[in-house]
């Protein structure tokens, strides 16, 4: 089983006993992302370095014996209707092409919180207006 396969438990867990690091787990799930994104089209925002920096952030905070959240050192994706301080928020529409919120939506505030790392922000219907993200700005999203 690939590493981007497994819960957020498991995963957890080996990081716990010291058996994984979150630099390990973010750097499957993007490899996964870069070998599949193009076909899919899921991310309208990868942030990889970030990903990468928020990973060995984690990793530095259970060596260092800190408390940590429950989430934390596991990569999540934000949907792109939920704004994300400093990170593109389009809605997936052009007219915010150029959004940078100068906040976090509270849900996204209660995942860093919690220690997530966040990899990107994923692709939706324009201005969240359907279900099947066929309507959005930057393409159709495909089911693999």
């Amino acid at each position: 089983m690939e590493l981007f396969e497994m819960s957020a438990t498991q995963l957890l867990a080996l990081m716990k006993k010291g058996e994984l690091s979150s630099s390990d787990i973010t750097a499957s799930v993007l490899k996964n992302i870069e070998e599949k994104e193009d076909k899919i089209r899921a991310f309208i925002t990868p942030t990889p370095a970030l990903a990468m920096k928020m990973a060995k952030e984690a990793d530095q905070r259970l060596r260092n014996g800190e408390s940590v959240g429950r989430l934390n050192g596991i990569p999540v994706a934000i949907k792109d209707v939920l704004c994300t301080k400093g990170i593109p928020t389009t809605c997936a529409s052009r007219i915010l092409s150029d959004y940078k919120p100068p906040y976090n939506a509270t849900l996204v505030q209660k995942l860093l919180e919690e220690g997530a790392v966040i990899v990107g922000k994923t692709n939706m219907d324009e201005f969240a207006m359907g279900s099947s993200t066929e309507n959005s700005a930057f393409g159709p999203t495909r089911n693999p």
